[in-house]
């Protein structure tokens, strides 16, 4: 790569939006970064981090101090030059958030909000305005390291960051500055130790070699003055007693094993004597009880319980966690005690409950600060969906509502009260309903006033009675919609458009009616749409005379080229027979260069799906 191409200055100018009279410097400093891609961005990051490019005093002071540049022969050294600069230009909030980083393993795949709920019980997020959440403080911290080029996104299906890694150089870096600083000490197996007479604040065990046989670490005299532990499997197994950790804020042994199978017989009782803990993370861990010690953890912000699927009830002790800010659990699984839920008047997230009484239904409305809530009920019980109904309302920092339901009997109160008392707060982003409704998908909270939904980016409903085109094109209207996902059982429309001045924004898009027997996107619809998948019925379509959608006029394609058609699911009621193969040479796909979409055959009598074609037909 050319450091001096045109391609390449003109892509780093883009990045800081300078004027004219950089242009000599900006040549300088391409120059000296080799064209390297990290070091560019790197460097463009830290000159127009801010609301504004810094001055070009500070660009001749960056160039002075990056050295000779990135030549063949000290590379590396100048690459580290580079991004010890970018470093230091942090602010120091930043600088020790991103140092906390080296205690993840090379490459590890590092969950947004987890790293971030960990930021929190750290100490090392600051409240902002009075009243703001810490986690949304630690998402802006998050961001900015990314907008700095420190570490590097993983994007979800929706296009939106939920995770992150750090490059293998940086992660070099921060590892060194951290161990000078004795903020992290790391064991990885590898011959690295932990002094006796170091005061480590972090300790991360990442024992590499899984066939190892290592003994816990003992004889520590630091070990008091650790505050936070991390430990990765199998590392566990030289995890140290707990009691040797005094001031520990931070304890994470996600993924370790100590259920009944493992060798490792960790009583967790000791846990209740860690009483300045913060953050506790269990999930996926095998548990199958919670000891009730857990209520001395009074300042206690995080319990992460998580992917625990023999845990099914909490301590009533929980009640004790005023602070508690965080609470995951396994869905439909964990029924809490009466009374636990009104005293954690801290809680901003909530997963995972099941709910089976009225009495804990009503105790949601004293959670003023719960900005996500999953839910799950037990049965159908229509005095439980009022009291659910009445504390939703309370609610009017919700951002993010999941509701399922436990039972096999199908019920539809729950989202009819919605529909008729329950109007949603600006803030809602996600909107998940696994419960069935007799409504029609829109005829409640959504149609009543969509100027509600601004934000509202992820909307599913599973099931409701039909979707009519009026519903289409109200929810197209919603214009921060990302993913949508609606399930019909009662569906009499036969046509359903999809126009083109609607879901501007849309990457997901799932519509399963299944007896609706057309289809029509038309020209420009689902401008951004990544995957498209939805349903035909056979058995109406063959009483219609035809099977078939339209993409758009003849030889026109509708969707756009970067849209994966992968799936049309045919639900089939009468056999297998020949009507289906015979219907399928109707479906055209969109463009000869496109993704070859999938043609399954779904038959719910017999729970399984039956891959007909690989292709549509030309």
């Amino acid at each position: 790569m050319n450091p001096e191409g045109s391609s390449i200055r003109e892509y780093f100018l883009m990045l800081v939006e300078c004027q004219n009279e950089f242009e000599q410097v900006s040549k300088d400093i391409l120059k000296k970064c080799g064209g390297v891609p990290l070091a560019i961005i790197t460097i463009a990051s830290a000159l127009a981090s801010g609301q504004h490019v810094k001055p070009k005093r500070e660009w001749d002071i960056l160039l002075q101090s990056i050295g000779s540049g990135l030549t063949e022969d000290n590379s590396l050294e100048e690459m580290r030059r580079i991004l010890s600069f970018s470093y230091y230009n942090l602010p120091p909030h930043l600088k020790t958030c991103l140092l906390y980083l080296c205690i993840y393993p090379e490459d590890r795949k590092i969950y947004r909000d987890r790293l971030i709920w960990k930021w929190v019980a750290e100490g090392f997020v600051h409240h902002g305005d009075q009243g703001t959440s810490l986690f949304l403080v630690g998402l802006n911290y998050f961001n900015q390291l990314i907008n700095r080029s420190m570490i590097q996104p993983i994007y979800d299906h929706l296009g939106q960051v939920s995770a992150c890694r750090v490059h293998d150089m940086v992660l070099d870096l921060i590892c060194n500055l951290s161990r000078e600083a004795k903020f992290v000490n790391v064991l990885d197996g590898t011959g690295n130790s932990i002094s006796s007479e170091s005061n480590v604040r972090c300790l991360s065990l990442q024992n590499k070699m899984e066939d190892h046989q290592a003994k816990p670490l003992t004889n520590i005299m630091s070990m008091s003055r650790v505050r936070s532990i991390t430990i990765f499997p199998p590392a566990v197994s030289i995890m140290p007693s707990l009691p040797m950790f005094e001031v520990l804020r931070v304890l994470d042994l996600s993924d370790c094993n100590l259920g009944k199978s493992s060798s490792l017989q960790l009583n967790l009782k000791g846990v209740g004597h860690l009483i300045h803990l913060r953050y506790l993370g269990l999930s996926g861990t095998n548990i199958s009880k919670l000891p009730a010690e857990i209520g001395n953890l009074q300042f206690l912000e995080v319990l992460d319980l998580g992917s625990n699927y023999g845990l099914d009830e909490l301590p009533s002790t929980l009640f004790k966690l005023r602070r508690l800010i965080y609470l995951n659990v396994v869905l439909n699984k964990v029924v809490p005690t009466p009374g636990v839920l009104q005293n954690l008047t801290s809680i901003e997230v909530l997963r995972g409950i099941l709910v089976s009484l009225n009495i804990i239904a009503q105790e949601h409305g004293n959670l003023a600060r719960l900005r996500e809530l999953q839910i799950s009920f037990k049965d159908g019980n229509l005095d439980l969906y009022e009291g659910f109904v009445y504390s939703l309302c309370s609610l009017h920092r919700i951002e993010s509502l999941c509701i399922n339901c436990n039972s096999e009997e199908t019920s539809f109160e729950l989202m009819d009260l919605l529909g008729e008392c329950w109007v949603p707060p600006v803030h809602l982003r996600e909107f998940v309903s696994r419960m069935p409704s007799q409504l029609s998908a829109l005829r409640g909270w959504i149609k009543r006033d969509p100027s509600h939904l601004s934000n509202l980016s992820e909307l599913i409903l599973r099931s409701v009675k039909e979707v009519q085109q009026e519903d289409m094109e109200i929810i197209g209207g919603l214009l921060s919609l990302r993913r949508l996902w609606i399930t019909s059982t009662h569906q009499t429309q036969r046509l359903l458009v999809i126009r083109a001045d609607g879901f501007r924004c849309m990457v997901v898009f799932e519509l399963n009616c299944g007896s609706a027997a057309q289809i029509k996107f038309e020209p420009g619809a689902l401008p951004w749409a990544e995957a498209v998948e939805f349903s035909l019925g056979v058995r109406v379509a063959k009483e219609d005379g035809k099977l078939w959608f339209r993409l758009g006029p003849a030889g026109e394609p509708a969707l756009p080229l970067a849209a994966s058609l992968h799936s049309y699911v045919l639900w089939w009621s009468e056999g297998w027979g020949g009507q289906g193969s015979g219907g399928c040479g109707e479906a055209r796909a969109r463009s000869p260069s496109q993704p070859s979409p999938y043609l399954y055959l779904d038959d719910p009598g017999y729970s399984r799906s039956m891959l007909l074609h690989g292709r549509a037909s030309p």
